[in-house]
């Protein structure tokens, strides 16, 4: 969509941000369309979704176009990225967008719903560290119905393969750097074009004053997720997909 009154094209925005994400995932459409196979598989085709962290609303985007009974609330904190999901949707009565911190004890109250059939998540939360993950999953808990479910797709690191870990974290880079040298944009690089631009400036500013240059948690292992998941009172959780440096778990309530 372009907005009639600035001539943002909010469409071309979010392509760009898919593909800087593809730079670091090439493998990224492959975990959305397995995230949406058990969508499928445990709730139905017309879910009520929690997009948690939801950027531009990458996850929503695929939700509708798979699923166009379903509805989604994004949430996030990120002006740049809020103003990308909110312009790229706007006028679909099946979505809407809420600004909220997940550190905040109280953001759940700033949703519109208090009971979701999915909480999907994708690359964003692996800037939180381990207990206040677990402090958040234990939130999420609170929000999934009965036979409801959370997916969360991220960096998952498995400690006692070190070597292995080596070994692909090399290979990944060799190739990253390669698509980087014929003109794929990096994170930096990106966050570049969306401080140049006039209506994304503002809010890209703010972005920064919010949560300063990208910093990572400490990506623990999917073993911990599926553990620290059942902890918080999902029945049962386990990895559905894995590439060979991220993991996404399901949580089912």
């Amino acid at each position: 969509m372009t907005d009639t009154a600035t001539g943002t094209d909010w469409h071309a925005w979010q392509r760009s941000w898919d593909r800087q994400q593809e730079w670091y995932m090439p493998d990224r459409e492959e975990r959305f369309r397995v995230m949406l196979d058990m969508v499928e598989a445990c709730v139905g085709r017309a879910p009520r979704v929690l997009d948690l962290a939801c950027g531009t609303g990458s996850i929503t985007a695929r939700l509708l176009a798979r699923f166009p009974e379903a509805t989604s609330v994004g949430v996030d904190l990120d002006p740049a990225l809020l103003a990308i999901a909110r312009g790229t949707f706007e006028g679909d009565p099946r979505v809407g967008f809420v600004t909220a911190d997940l550190k905040d004890p109280r953001w759940t109250e700033a949703l519109p719903h208090t009971s979701y059939d999915a909480v999907l998540t994708a690359t964003a939360l692996h800037w939180l560290h381990s207990e206040p993950l677990a402090t958040l999953y234990g939130q999420v808990a609170g929000l999934v119905r009965d036979g409801g479910v959370l997916m969360n797709a991220d960096h998952m690191i498995d400690r006692s393969t070190p070597r292995i870990n080596a070994a692909e974290r090399a290979l990944r880079h060799a190739g990253m750097e390669s698509a980087k040298r014929e003109g794929a944009l990096d994170w930096a690089a990106w966050w570049e074009l969306a401080a140049a631009d006039p209506v994304l400036a503002g809010p890209t500013a703010r972005r920064f004053e919010i949560y300063g240059e990208h910093a990572d948690g400490d990506a623990p292992s999917a073993a911990w997720h599926a553990e620290a998941l059942r902890g918080a009172g999902f029945s049962e959780a386990r990895a559905v997909w894995a590439s060979p440096s991220d993991v996404m778990v399901l949580a089912l309530k």
